[in-house]
């Protein structure tokens, strides 16, 4: 089959752990003999990160990236924002879109190429559409439902938070024109339940399904963990260093920690701050950004990851990276992660600082615990967060999605290229 996804993000020009997943499927659908064109826009990542990436990533001869670079520069990503429309880079997008038969066309993250890609098709008369809400750009224009920078959101109020967090507003989103164009989308996904119907209480008036992410097995990484990366025990953090992650409340509760360290794994624009935190806590240690490689060790001999996020998590990809390895996991009780906790039974959920400790003093203390709590997470994550389970459940969707558009499987076979037919 023939994929074509759309993104602003994509490694290496990317920031968070959604671009991950994406590389993720891009080179899963790759490895099983399809073909995937990624659309990224490398204007919007300059925005934020003006250099050209530290980190290469790997590349597949069946993944085709398609860079978005404007002789505008940082105009065009601009321009989208505020019209809804990517008026500066339309025809290379037709082109791209037009260059293919494409079976299926993803979106992902779309905030800086707008809703008007929405309205994009290929020139074959049987393709369908899905889209991922990552995060909840369809129903917050700052994205995470953080509101007024300082807190989760519980009621909208779009205008004075946009204003506030220094973002011009977007005016299309007062039209109707985000729902117009979302008419062009066959099937609406999400990673948890909890982030569909946080759409649905937000508004969005098209039903969302879930389909969590998924990673490939990491057997290796506990059955053969390598060398301890320090003596004393340590939970670990892992994530971008800014506020909504929660690490300054973890900094808070550690200094009635003793037994334990906290090793945090992560850069972001508050690591400055952060660091100052935790200055006088000889049991807190920055180890910085950390490759895949580089964090298996750091997972296999924690004695649990931590997940502290302050906001609407729409998934928590961490927790299944610590599954997978066997280790438990303590989240915040607060978006998704709950419900990933829930679903696997591979760990604990806290609502404040007392809770929190009281599960690191739990886990820390009962080494039979944590591994108890860590097996039953892996047996989880295989049976849920695998690439079969995910591909199952991914194929399932653009089959559904194309008999509502073309009616029963036989007669949507009789229209549909050999490689769809294979379904």
């Amino acid at each position: 089959m023939r994929f074509l996804y759309f993104t602003t993000f994509y490694p290496p020009y990317s920031f968070g752990g959604d671009a991950v997943y994406l590389h993720r499927m891009s080179h899963a659908l790759a490895d099983a003999g399809h073909t995937v064109d990624v659309v990224h826009c490398i204007d919007s990542y300059h925005l934020q990160h003006p250099a050209e990436p530290e980190v290469r990533w790997a590349e597949h001869p069946n993944v085709t990236r398609h860079e978005l670079r404007s002789p505008f520069g940082w105009l065009s990503p601009l321009v989208t924002h505020q019209t809804g429309r990517p008026l500066l880079t339309m025809k290379r997008l037709n082109e791209i879109v037009r260059s293919k038969p494409f079976d299926v066309v993803h979106y992902h993250n779309i905030s800086l190429l707008g809703p008007g890609v929405l309205e994009l098709e290929p020139p074959t008369p049987d393709f369908v559409k899905l889209y991922t809400a990552h995060e909840h750009w369809l129903v917050c224009p700052m994205h995470v439902l953080w509101k007024y920078g300082s807190h989760a959101c519980e009621s909208a109020d779009c205008l004075k938070c946009t204003v506030h967090g220094h973002r011009p507003p977007q005016l299309w989103r007062y039209t109707g024109y985000l729902e117009k164009a979302a008419r062009h989308v066959d099937q609406f996904l999400s990673p948890s339940r909890f982030c569909g119907r946080m759409h649905a209480e937000r508004g969005f008036p098209y039903p969302v399904e879930q389909l969590p992410y998924f990673m490939e097995r990491q057997d290796a990484d506990w059955q053969n963990p390598g060398p301890r990366p320090q003596d004393r025990p340590y939970f670990l953090f892992v994530g971008r260093l800014e506020r909504i992650k929660g690490l300054h409340t973890l900094i808070d509760a550690w200094s009635k920690v003793r037994e334990w360290d906290l090793v945090v794994a992560g850069t972001g624009a508050e690591e400055a701050q952060l660091r100052a935190q935790a200055a006088g806590n000889p049991h807190i240690r920055f180890v910085g950004g950390q490759s895949q490689q580089q964090l298996a060790g750091l997972y296999a001999h924690a004695v649990a990851t931590i997940v502290p996020s302050v906001t609407y998590e729409t998934f928590g990809i961490i927790i299944i990276e610590s599954l997978a390895r066997k280790r438990p996991v303590i989240v915040r009780d607060l978006g998704a992660l709950p419900e990933v906790v829930a679903d696997s039974g591979g760990g604990m959920v806290y609502r404040d600082n007392e809770e929190l400790l009281a599960a690191v003093r739990r886990m820390g203390s009962s080494p039979g615990l944590s591994a108890d709590l860590g097996a039953r997470g892996y047996e989880a994550f295989v049976r849920l967060w695998t690439r079969p389970a995910h591909f199952d459940r991914y194929f399932s969707f653009i089959e559904e999605a194309r008999r509502r558009r073309y009616g029963t499987r036989e007669e949507w076979q009789t229209i549909s290229s050999p490689a769809v037919r294979a379904l």
